[in-house]
């Protein structure tokens, strides 16, 4: 009988002990678990500040070779259009050193449509000095298919159906470009017609009216 009861102790110990240790294992589990939870909040902060830094890289060298392309910078005199384009280059030069990259997760179908949507941006890019009016009426259609709300132009459904294969982020980067040319053919429309305003002023003057 007391042979028994000790037997009866020592395995009541052992289930203790082993579910001690079980409840330990959980324990541990679950701390990793939540330190993982927050690594992964901080990584995905890291690629959202990576990604604006990016966005403002893009944005700052725009205006910068907006500014030095502008009718503006023409119109001033070659002394101080010299000084202000050496100024300009040396921020584009600084903007350049810095190197921002976010690599994009993709699987197979969505590079083929990445491939796909740079390839038709690439080819519209390379004539928009053909034809700006028709090009920008192009871009403005791409455009409105990368976006949610209902745009107040015709809609390249093919180019939206690429577009919508693409990664989220490539998505979005995508707009973006298309924005960014966009805003190139206005300034270069507008340029134009500053130009040819100024022509027709000084044919006036010329002509003594």
């Amino acid at each position: 009988m007391a042979q028994a009861k000790i037997h009866l102790a020592k395995m009541t110990e052992a289930a203790n002990g082993k579910f001690s240790r079980s409840m330990s294992m959980a324990d541990r589990s679950g701390r990793l678990l939540e330190s993982l939870d927050q690594l992964e909040i901080r990584v995905e902060a890291l690629r959202e500040a990576a990604t604006s830094m990016e966005q403002e890289r893009e944005c700052l060298l725009d205006m910068i070779q907006s500014i030095n392309n502008s009718e503006e910078m023409r119109s001033i005199c070659d002394g101080e259009r010299e000084e202000l384009s050496l100024t300009a280059n040396r921020l584009l030069g600084r903007t350049l050193t810095v190197e921002i990259s976010v690599e994009i997760i993709r699987n197979s179908t969505q590079e083929d449509a990445l491939r796909k949507a740079t390839s038709l941006i690439d080819e519209l890019a390379a004539k928009l000095l053909d034809d700006m009016e028709g090009a920008r009426k192009r871009l403005m259609a791409l455009h409105a298919a990368c976006v949610t709300e209902a745009p107040p132009v015709p809609i390249d459904t093919k180019f939206q159906t690429i577009v919508i294969t693409c990664a989220l982020e490539d998505q979005k980067k995508i707009k973006r470009r298309l924005e960014t040319l966009i805003r190139k053919v206005d300034n270069a429309e507008k340029n134009i017609k500053i130009m040819d305003h100024q022509k027709v002023d000084d044919l006036n003057s010329a002509n003594g009216k």
